[in-house]
């Protein structure tokens, strides 16, 4: 087993990791993760409970925190073609997932609600399903094309896995999931049913592997993976203390998108 990178570090120290699947939560900032424009509503209760809406009324979003749970509760996303009506597509992410994932892709679908007003893109989304996993390829992330209509995507460790049903007609799974952790047990989990478009499952994934690290701080890292992570930085306090920085990367590509 690798060596904790974390062990001569103090647990208030803050430090950069990567891979960004492993790093834990982070800190809640609720602005930070719904970067949406000042016309949305957005409200939040003393329980840490949370609501936005779009003013067309037609996306809403929440926070539904659950503190006795593994996964400490649910943000949800859901889209309805007419205000009101049925619910046309959902996400799902569990309140353990990594901020910056979070902040990606809400990033990503303000964008889309922004550009939304002509071509609805929200709803007939035309970005072909090789743009959300073609970053995992070319990341080094495992390829495997089951015979149930599943192809899944592993990273070297197994430990971050995303999953797409190209060819299962039950309407009841969902079309896209992810998860980082131990397989039996993952620490977080994001499920995209089907309608959602393609274009916010490719910001999740560019997200997932982004070689940007994470900021966190040692007591806050999961303990079960936090041997598989890599320390890019510290502060400068802690430079000398720790492994050689990774070296620079390249910006990442952002999600295509057909329009």
């Amino acid at each position: 087993m690798p060596s904790d990178p974390f062990t001569h570090l103090d647990p208030d120290q803050q430090v950069k990791v990567l891979p960004r699947h492993l790093a834990g939560p982070g800190p809640l900032d609720l602005t930070t993760v719904w970067p949406f424009p000042k016309d949305w509503v957005v409200r939040q209760a003393d329980d840490g409970a949370a609501f936005a809406s779009s003013p067309c009324l037609r996306l809403f979003t929440t926070l539904a925190p659950d503190p006795d749970q593994p996964r400490k509760g649910t943000w949800t996303v859901t889209a309805h073609s007419a205000p009101f009506g049925p619910a046309t597509w959902q996400v799902t992410f569990d309140a353990t997932t990594p901020a910056e994932l979070l902040h990606d892709f809400h990033t990503e679908l303000t964008d889309l609600y922004l550009q939304d007003s002509s071509q609805d893109h929200l709803f007939q989304d035309h970005t072909p399903p090789h743009e959300a996993y073609a970053l995992l390829l070319a990341r080094g992330w495992g390829h495997e094309v089951k015979t149930d209509g599943t192809q899944l995507f592993r990273d070297p460790q197994s430990l971050g896995v995303v999953r797409h049903r190209y060819a299962t007609p039950s309407t009841d799974t969902p079309l896209w999931s992810a998860s980082g952790g131990h397989p039996g047990e993952p620490y977080w989990r994001a499920r995209f049913t089907r309608g959602t478009p393609t274009t916010l499952v490719a910001a999740f994934t560019a997200s997932l592997v982004s070689t940007e690290p994470a900021s966190r701080a040692v007591k806050d890292i999961p303990l079960p993976t936090r041997h598989q992570l890599y320390v890019a930085a510290t502060t400068p306090a802690q430079q000398t203390s720790v492994s050689t920085p990774l070296p620079a990367s390249p910006p990442r590509p952002g999600p295509g998108r057909t329009r």
